[in-house]
């Protein structure tokens, strides 16, 4: 089965199922959503709040409960003028929560970019590789497809998270993502790593402007061309505060609008932290029959 989504006259169809280690997710009958699991000191949004390998367990239950599809953990800040931990360090916040998250009958995705955790992770039972880098660092791509089930999620991002926000710069922002994109596609299914496997995010709030982002926004739907669903996170970022006013801890009327609007524009699993509130506004969305595949 395929989704079809319009934007400017344009009709793509792409697949709606996403081939992960344990699970074949189906994308087909509504929209996924993925519940963010920070377990870290310096996140932006709940730095420090799930940081004990404790408390980040006890999120993934929290979130399974608010209706989560898939638990993503993450033991590095990308955050803007972030600096990536010790590998040992890394590798101490994800494992005893991914070691949980694995016993709770969904997805497990770990977010990260260094392959010793991407093998450490699938090797303790995660699903997904989720890596805003796009498994350009070395070894990465060999970390994958070592896995010859496990999913993966490949984000744009200009430059890295210590400086992506000082002037990103494009001549097309649409363009030259949707070219590297296709560039690291090629580059994943030439490693031996299938295309049911892979899904695609555009990276917003990752070495892009307000103006960026809301031109990628618009023009989302184009990038369904590439062939491969899309995962997209708008959850509490700085745009998002850019366009309301709003601190942080505040976003999450407007991280619930801008997933709702991802998925109007062809996004078929939304990244979230307030998941209970887009799970319901899901059902709502679902219920008027605006989640319609063809």
């Amino acid at each position: 089965m395929c989704f079809a989504s319009s934007s400017d006259d344009l009709r793509f169809t792409v697949p709606l199922t996403w081939q992960t280690a344990r699970f074949t997710i189906d994308l087909a009958a509504r929209p996924r959503v993925m519940g963010i699991v920070n377990a870290t000191p310096d996140s932006f949004s709940d730095g420090g709040h799930h940081a004990a390998a404790s408390q980040a367990r006890a999120q993934c239950d929290r979130l399974l409960a608010e209706g989560a599809d898939i638990l993503d953990i993450g033991g590095e800040s990308t955050r803007p003028g972030s600096q990536p931990p010790p590998l040992e360090i890394e590798l101490e916040r994800v494992l005893p929560v991914i070691r949980h998250a694995v016993t709770l009958g969904v997805p497990v995705s770990v977010d990260t970019s260094r392959p010793e955790v991407m093998a450490a992770a699938l090797d303790a039972g995660a699903d997904i590789v989720n890596d805003v880098r796009a498994l350009q660092q070395s070894g990465a791509l060999a970390a994958i497809a070592a896995h010859p089930s496990a999913g993966v999620c490949l984000m744009h991002m200009q430059g890295e998270p210590a400086t992506m926000q000082q002037a990103p710069q494009y001549e097309d922002v649409v363009a030259e993502l949707a070219v590297f994109l296709a560039e690291r596609l090629k580059q994943a299914t030439d490693a031996g790593i299938a295309a049911e496997r892979i899904v695609l995010d555009p990276g917003y709030g990752f070495g892009k402007s307000l103006e960026h982002n809301l031109t990628l926004f618009r023009q989302q739907a184009q990038l369904l061309a590439l062939g491969r669903p899309l995962l997209v996170g708008w959850s509490r970022k700085g745009t998002l505060g850019q366009l309301t006013g709003r601190p942080v801890d505040q976003r999450m009327p407007a991280s619930v609008g801008a997933a709702l609007a991802a998925v109007a524009h062809g996004a078929r699993i939304v990244r979230v932290h307030d998941v209970a509130a887009t799970v319901d506004a899901l059902k709502v969305w679902n219920a008027a029959g605006l989640g319609a595949v063809a």
